[in-house]
């Protein structure tokens, strides 16, 4: 999260499940996921030791019947 509030284009981020290694869910402004994705790569990878496993999604309408 700390990584993210410092990258241009991020919206908000925000901490979830931290008690079981937990993740994050970030809002990032479409044009700049890869330079998001890179900056996290390479910070939680310098931090940690560890490769991120990097998610990106979209906002969907929620439940509906198919």
């Amino acid at each position: 999260v700390s990584l993210a509030h410092d990258i241009t284009g991020v919206y908000g981020a925000r901490m979830t499940g931290g008690g079981f290694g937990g993740c994050t869910i970030n809002l990032v402004d479409s044009d700049k996921i890869q330079n998001f994705k890179t900056v996290i790569a390479d910070g939680y990878y310098k931090a940690t030791r560890l490769i991120p496993e990097i998610y990106v999604t979209s906002a969907a309408n929620g439940a509906e019947e198919i």
